[in-house]
């Protein structure tokens, strides 16, 4: 897991990139939202989506919804950013879509862009 702090309008961002799952369950978001919480005092977080389990992307396992709902209570800002093209699934693609246009869970293209919308006053 490689870490990179943004920072931009006295904010900051950590972008974590790995090649190994990081969020397959609720447990395991809550491990990375403390984690980060302690390590690097940021309650943004962007992670790309192959660190994310495949199950969190077919909405009824509602796997989305409970690790989500854990960034929301604990008051972190939370992006995915990769390619998310394969996905065909309407349903999917319309929660990306709110979520995209909500203020607190993003799903991107790049690191650079979740970072933004994390930073974005």
């Amino acid at each position: 897991m490689k870490t990179e702090i943004i920072r931009k309008n006295n904010m900051k961002a950590a972008v974590i990139h790995s090649d190994e799952l990081l969020i397959t369950d609720v447990q395991s978001a809550l491990d990375l939202i403390m984690t980060v919480m302690y390590e690097e005092d940021c309650t943004n977080i962007a992670v790309n989506k192959e660190a994310v389990a495949k199950d969190f992307f077919v909405l009824s396992t509602r796997l989305a919804g409970e690790i989500l709902q854990k960034f929301i209570n604990y008051g972190v800002r939370f992006a995915i950013y990769g390619d998310f093209s394969q996905y065909t699934s309407k349903p999917l693609k319309d929660f990306m879509y709110e979520c995209n246009n909500g203020k607190d869970i993003y799903f991107q293209p790049d690191a650079s862009l979740a970072a933004d919308k994390l930073l974005k006053l």
